[in-house]
């Protein structure tokens, strides 16, 4: 739930363009709170959150189960510059990314 957000993380969340059934890419995702908030904002879409920290994304998971159960959220480790999509993955409607150095250029 949004409870699970800090005020500006929710801010963000808020000022974010979603609509139902999109795909929402998280880079940096951390324990997975935005990601959740996001599945949950977007219904029957899908968010694929990724971080570079095999902990961090061990925290999302065991945080998000419901989420992944319910096919709106999937995990995947791996750092922003090694990413590419799956053979049979879509592309996304809109990527998401909070404080993730690796884009400071």
């Amino acid at each position: 739930m949004a409870n699970d957000l800090s005020p500006r993380l929710l801010a963000i969340v808020d000022a974010l363009p979603l609509r139902q059934g999109m795909r929402v890419l998280e880079i940096g995702c951390g324990p997975g709170a935005a990601a959740r908030e996001i599945a949950r904002r977007i219904g029957d879409g899908h968010v694929l959150a990724i971080d570079r920290s095999a902990k961090a994304i061990a925290q999302a998971r065991a945080a998000s189960r419901a989420e992944i159960a319910a096919g709106r959220l999937s995990l995947r480790q791996v750092a922003i510059e090694d990413f590419q999509l799956e053979a049979d993955e879509k592309h996304f409607d809109i990527a998401v990314a909070v404080r993730v150095g690796a884009l400071d250029g």
